[in-house]
């Protein structure tokens, strides 16, 4: 399989596995929130206006552009658009931890390719590996063990893990406008989902808490995994061998045969996520595509075509030429993290 666009979903694609389902909402499909001041983190100006408008329309059942509650569908990628993915994707700091734990079981690593320098030089193996040396790493470090295993073990390592260079837990880089917009959403009617090159296993150890998503709306890519029945005792094992890659147009066909409905609403922040906003954007009713452009390398990092993880450069283009929303995160955010000890 190869890495699109320098290295980059496939190597969180095997960590995780996907699934999804649709929740039933309270309010009529009229229902019109009266905030007095939505999206408070965000700068005024067009694009919170726009998004305001947007969804005040898609409510109105007056107005030409009113969506019916049982389509308002909202999908949000991961790593880049609900928290940050430098100097790398989060996930992989936990296989570099995971591999270190385990390196006393396996001696043989210290002289063995790409075990060694993983071992030696943690983050930076990672650029110079090929495919395949990637995912024996990754399947090393979670496979063969069951699903509730390896919840456990991501709940336990994010509970103390730290970011190698801004020092605050990973939890802390969530980004707290697009937590306001999630909820903004949420309290208009929307039902919202994460549609990730991540994965389910990884993300349900911290996503239902953190972005109030439940773990059956949370769509991604998966590894293959049996179903086993020993000693009265039903288990699903992890295999290590690759499912399905929700990248790219993965995204999109995940989102057709999980959810079922085209989305009204899509943001992303990479080429990974291209597809799932051409797929938005074909939508019969009004929809409304945003792309967060890491722009501020003070607050958080400044990067897009060049970078090694996230990188935008053909959804740039193409954003600006159908007019889709690029949010300036120096710009538009007046603060980015929902700890402000991050920034």
């Amino acid at each position: 399989m190869k890495l699109y666009q320098g290295r980059t979903l496939l190597i969180v694609t095997v960590l995780f596995f996907s699934v999804t389902s649709c929740t039933t909402n309270k309010k009529t499909e009229s229902d019109i929130i009266n905030t007095s001041s939505p999206l408070p983190s965000w700068v005024n100006g067009k694009n919170k206006s726009d998004i305001i408008n947007f969804v005040e329309a898609a409510v109105n059942k007056d107005n030409k552009n009113f969506v019916p509650v049982e389509d308002r569908i909202a999908v949000f990628d991961n790593d880049g658009t609900l928290w940050s993915e430098q100097p790398a994707y989060f996930q992989l700091f936990f296989v570099i931890d995971r591999i270190k734990e385990l390196a006393p079981l396996h001696p043989e690593w210290k002289d063995t390719e790409p075990f060694k320098s993983v071992l030696k030089n943690g983050i930076k193996a990672f650029t110079e590996y090929s495919d395949a040396e990637i995912l024996e790493l990754i399947f090393a470090a979670s496979s063969g063990i069951s699903t509730k295993e390896y919840e456990a073990l991501v709940k336990k390592w994010i509970s103390t893990a730290k970011h190698p260079t801004k020092h605050v837990p990973f939890t802390f880089l969530v980004y707290k406008p697009m937590l306001e917009l999630l909820d903004y959403l949420r309290d208009n009617n929307f039902s919202v989902y994460i549609v990730s090159g991540g994965g389910v296993d990884f993300m349900r150890a911290f996503a239902p808490n953190v972005y109030g998503i439940p773990s059956e709306r949370i769509i991604g890519s998966t590894i293959k995994t049996e179903y086993e029945y020993k000693n009265s005792n039903p288990t699903i094992k992890r295999l290590p061998e690759l499912g399905f890659n929700c990248d790219k147009g993965g995204k999109a066909v995940n989102i057709s045969k999980i959810i079922g409905k085209k989305p009204i609403f899509s943001g992303g922040n990479s080429d990974g996520d291209l597809a799932m906003m051409q797929w938005t954007a074909s939508n019969s009713y009004s929809s409304f595509e945003l792309f967060v452009h890491h722009t501020d390398s003070v607050r958080e990092w400044a990067y897009d075509k060049n970078s090694l993880y996230g990188r935008l450069d053909l959804s740039l283009v193409q954003a600006k030429e159908k007019g889709w929303t690029l949010v300036d995160m120096a710009k538009d955010w007046k603060t980015i993290y929902i700890n402000k000890s991050a920034e």
